[in-house]
């Protein structure tokens, strides 16, 4: 499954949820403590990301955006589980 996130590097606490609507389309956005210097903010969103969806870090990758605040990315794991927690994270 592919996700479009919108990231907030330098938040004072890292957090998943909310929506942007963007160019792209829905996107869930990802604040994160990280600065955007040297791949820290990504590698911190993928980690938030993991653990809000309720997977592995592992089964999460960067597809598109490594320098960009929209980011796509590939999560992988059981669809019947990862969609209502998207979901609900959207909401």
């Amino acid at each position: 499954m592919r996700i479009l996130v919108r990231v907030k590097p330098g938040a004072s606490r890292t957090a998943v949820g909310g929506r942007y609507d963007g160019p792209a389309g829905v996107a869930l956005v990802v604040s994160v403590a990280a600065r955007a210097v040297e791949g820290q903010a990504t590698k911190a969103v993928l980690r938030a990301v993991a653990q809000a969806l309720g997977v592995k870090r592992s089964a999460v990758t960067l597809v598109r955006g490594a320098t960009s605040r929209d980011k796509l990315l590939e999560v992988v794991g059981n669809e019947a589980e990862i969609e209502p927690r998207l979901k609900q994270l959207l909401a």
